[in-house]
């Protein structure tokens, strides 16, 4: 079972839910490149986000796993599962579709996050409010922060946010049109988020024909933290129809 976050997360962000699936399923919680600890400096095209996951389960000798992802790490999921259909079991994506969207508030996030004086950052508190006061909202801003650190009285992010900031364009887009995963897939969106639209049933469908949809009333897009439990009941019930 590999559980894979979204921009600007990192691998304790499904850690709930891997905690409730460890009696089942040996579970690896990843940091994606450019967050974390992994690797830094790294060009984000979902292609090569895929193989990374790849190389991982090579090293650890796994020839297939179930795969959670959100967000953007639903997005790297579903690119894994296109390009390598036999090494995926089955497929969870949380509030994101495999679709290119258009440039969104998460780019003025990024630039936000630049402009950001370190160098003059003396508490969270002082950051908090510099990403509230250029249009962060304080939920976002406070999730922000969990990648802010400090290291020898200066803080610093765990994220290459110039790094992430030079892959936006690939991060909100989609190279995939013609492949499919026939595999059994699920997609859990929340019922205040428009990441997963109406109108992207169609492009959902025709890459994994048999996806099956669930709703979590009065969550957003973060609806894993927003509705632990529902999020991981929903998620624990599917795989629980898998074979192992």
């Amino acid at each position: 079972m590999v559980l894979i976050h979204g921009l600007f997360g990192d691998l304790d962000n499904l850690k709930a839910l891997g905690k409730s699936l460890e009696s089942r399923y040996r579970v690896i919680r990843i940091d994606v490149p450019n967050h974390g600890k992994s690797e830094h400096g790294f060009a984000m095209s979902y292609p090569l986000l895929a193989k990374k996951v790849i190389n991982l389960l090579d090293n650890e000798a796994i020839s297939q796993v179930h795969l959670v992802g959100h967000s953007m790490g639903g997005k790297i999921a579903m690119a894994m599962a296109l390009d390598n259909p036999s090494r995926v079991k089955s497929l969870v994506i949380a509030d994101i579709a495999p679709v290119a969207y258009a440039s969104s508030h998460t780019q003025h996030v990024l630039d936000t996050l630049l402009s950001l004086p370190l160098e003059q950052i003396t508490d969270r508190r002082t950051a908090q409010t510099y990403l509230v006061d250029n249009g962060v909202d304080e939920h976002t801003a406070l999730f922000l922060l969990k990648s802010l650190i400090r290291q020898n009285n200066h803080f610093m992010w765990k994220m290459d946010i110039q790094q992430l900031r030079r892959s936006y364009s690939d991060i909100i887009d989609w190279p995939y049109q013609d492949k499919q995963y026939l595999g059994p897939s699920l997609c859990i969106r929340g019922e205040k988020s428009d990441y997963v639209k109406k109108a992207y049933t169609q492009d959902i469908i025709r890459q994994f024909p048999a996806i099956e949809a669930r709703t979590i009333l009065d969550a957003g897009h973060w609806l894993h933290a927003q509705k632990p439990s529902l999020f991981n009941r929903l998620v624990k019930d599917f795989l629980d129809k898998q074979p192992n």
